[in-house]
């Protein structure tokens, strides 16, 4: 079976959690990464993301070097943006068309969740949802706590479908 864990991270937090999650799944990762991002400190970065999530902005992403269409269950991991996920996710959804997929989500975020998940299958349609999960920034909290979690998380969603 084929897995690929697909995300965006802004500040690192979502990065560590999907590193995580890769290697113990024996995923392959590919990170979303806009030509453009703000600073990654101060008041702006808020007003510049949420601006962009309000706006339903799509931004420009670097090349994607893999095909989700390829792989049997998909991790999909985003910081929380204005109660939704990144508009990287956004840019990623318009290129690609994910249909009748194995999909688990997750996400990092400083202090609720908001509609992530549910914008998140809104927007992905008829694919089969296996579950979620959110961190609350884990690299300020629980950085070796949220990853066994993460891990043993997606170890559980893998065996779900074997």
């Amino acid at each position: 079976m084929k897995k690929l864990v697909v995300f965006y991270s802004f500040e690192g937090n979502t990065k560590y959690i999907a590193e995580g999650i890769a290697k113990e799944v024996g995923a392959d990762l590919l990170e979303l990464k806009p030509l453009e991002e703000p600073k990654k400190s101060g008041f702006m970065k808020y007003f510049w993301g949420g601006k962009q999530v309000m706006t339903k902005k799509i931004p420009e992403l670097e090349s994607i070097d893999k095909n989700p269409n390829d792989y049997d269950l998909i991790y999909m991991g985003t910081p929380v943006w204005a109660w939704s996920y990144a508009p990287a996710f956004r840019a990623f959804l318009s290129k690609v068309n994910i249909k009748n997929k194995n999909i688990a989500l997750f996400c990092c975020h400083g202090g609720g969740k908001g509609k992530v998940f549910e914008r998140f299958k809104e927007d992905l349609g008829e694919n089969k949802y296996l579950g979620q999960i959110d961190f609350q920034d884990p690299l300020k909290n629980n950085k070796d706590k949220d990853l066994e979690e993460a891990k043993k998380w997606a170890k559980e969603i893998k065996e779900s479908i074997i």
